[in-house]
């Protein structure tokens, strides 16, 4: 993608600061679509604009970037939101991904780095100033330790009949290769279903398929 295909949208509630950035993207070619100052406004321009690219702020006055993100997200899933903040604070950096940024540049960088992360933000890329990137992906590691921990454990036997659930085949059907009762496989479909917090066999089957359990 070349620079001149790229639209930009900037949000910025400080006008100097907001023309300024949208003035040094568009002498490098860029293509600035539209500017907010708002994050009401940012949600509403960037629905007509559909920028591939939108430069946010966080501090925009009583409603917060990240909101603002959450909302695009919500909306605009195509629309790849940068972060473009005076704050590195950690619990700013962390809030902005969570709600669907996908990376995050401090004000300080330069412009080339400015020009740059949206060109790798454009095509897909998670671009973070130096040392951001290595916080988010620590706590996305927490995150999903904390979730293996508090994940359900299944019985091997439970574990067995969820895998013959996964290859479709019917509780008669299991009962007859595991050699048990039709009653006893039930129970354990039943229990797996508690467990896992889903409500019939088609959740189920798309659970063990996801997991992987229909392969041999």
């Amino acid at each position: 993608m070349t620079d001149e295909a790229i639209s930009v949208m900037v949000v910025d509630d400080h006008p100097m600061w907001r023309d300024g950035v949208a003035r040094d993207l568009s002498e490098r070619g860029f293509s600035v679509v539209a500017t907010a100052s708002d994050a009401d406004s940012a949600v509403r321009i960037a629905a007509a604009a559909r920028p591939d690219v939108v430069l946010m702020d966080l501090n925009l006055g009583t409603v917060s970037g990240v909101q603002a993100i959450r909302r695009l997200a919500a909306s605009l899933p195509e629309v790849r939101v940068l972060v473009l903040s005076a704050s590195g604070a950690h619990a700013d950096v962390l809030e902005a991904v969570k709600a669907g940024a996908s990376g995050y540049l401090l004000k300080s960088a330069s412009v080339t780095e400015l020009v740059d992360a949206v060109r790798q933000t454009a095509v897909g890329d998670a671009v973070f100033t130096p040392g951001l990137a290595g916080l988010v992906l620590g706590e996305y590691r927490r995150i999903a330790s904390v979730r293996g921990a508090d994940a359900p454990r299944l019985s091997d036997r439970e574990t067995e009949v969820l895998r013959f659930v996964a290859k479709g085949l019917s509780a008669r059907m299991i009962a007859s290769r595991l050699s048990l009762s039709h009653r006893t496989v039930e129970n354990h479909v039943q229990s797996t279903l508690r467990k896992l917090q889903l409500h019939n066999r088609v959740e189920l089957t798309r659970y063990a398929i996801e997991h992987g359990l229909d392969e041999d």
